[in-house]
């Protein structure tokens, strides 16, 4: 008895619909339309004999036989990708920026993931301030950087928005009269900059009694009750709390996450659309609503 001959091109969409959970999604990340994305999984189940993604008007998700089958469909598209490097000797690699407040724990993930699937490209990922970032993309040294929105410029791809709020660990003790102690990050950094511009305005005064460590440092330093610190409500560790409100600080003002790139080959551009999806993956929730 034949068994029925898979296409690359469906499989990968049924990986890339249950990677994201999201039609609209993973047509974004392959480049293509809602309605290709689909056809190809009906094409795929058809095959099959089996349906592998359930999709009602509030979720999408994995039926039974389309978990059992997630892993495989993944080997299956890493060996084909495998297979089509080998036919080309040719080694590429494009250097990444991405600033410290955007980088969250699904980097290294999505890194190792793309690697997979493209051995053949080398992605060199820098970790910095945006305003450096930025700084070293447009001098040529970076091709393609993930950074927050600045003021005085305008081109670039929105991945979405960054909400800022103030953090510091439970245990953090403010002494009634004593000027707030905050934990910053290096001068030039823009998050540093909005932080202080609030307190400026709304007449607070303020200490910087951690300053320039790096963003681990600084993150460290409020989840030992040192200081607070304005961070990324998405990033913030997970031992602190949101402590604006209570303490009577300013709000901070939302920002938005851009990428710009001066990369032109397919292979490489395929690569940072796969990661420009997943961020805006990462900034909405999950399971909000089928699409």
């Amino acid at each position: 008895m034949s068994r029925p001959a898979l296409d690359v091109e469906s499989v990968q969409a049924f990986v890339t619909i249950a990677d994201f959970q999201s039609f609209t999604k993973a047509a974004e990340a392959l480049g293509t339309t809602q309605g290709a994305i689909s056809v190809r999984l009906k094409r795929l189940e058809e095959r099959l004999g089996y349906k592998l993604i359930e999709r009602t008007p509030r979720l999408v998700r994995l039926s039974a036989p389309g978990a059992s089958f997630l892993n495989p469909a993944r080997e299956f598209i890493a060996a084909h990708d495998r297979a089509m490097a080998a036919l080309s000797c040719e080694c590429r690699r494009f250097r990444l920026g991405i600033a410290e407040h955007v980088a969250g724990p699904e980097v290294p993930t999505l890194l190792a993931r793309l690697n997979e699937r493209d051995p053949a490209l080398t992605i060199e990922v820098r970790l910095e301030n945006s305003r450096n970032l930025l700084d070293a993309f447009d001098s040529g040294d970076l091709d393609a950087v993930i950074v927050r929105q600045e003021d005085d410029r305008r081109d670039g791809e929105d991945l979405g928005p960054e909400h800022f709020g103030w953090f510091a660990a439970p245990q953090f003790h403010q002494q009634p009269g004593k000027p707030l102690r905050v934990a910053a990050l290096a001068p030039c950094c823009g998050v540093r900059d909005i932080a202080i511009r609030a307190l400026a305005s709304d007449g607070i005064e303020w200490n910087e009694v951690f300053v320039g460590g790096g963003h681990a440092a600084v993150m460290a330093a409020v989840s030992a009750g040192l200081a607070v610190a304005a961070l990324s409500c998405r990033l913030a560790p997970a031992d602190t709390i949101e402590v604006g409100q209570r303490m009577g600080l300013p709000e901070l003002p939302s920002s938005r996450i851009m990428l710009h790139s001066t990369l032109t080959d397919r292979r490489s551009r395929d690569a940072l659309r796969t990661l420009a999806a997943a961020y805006r993956e990462h900034r909405s929730p999950r399971y909000a609503g089928a699409d």
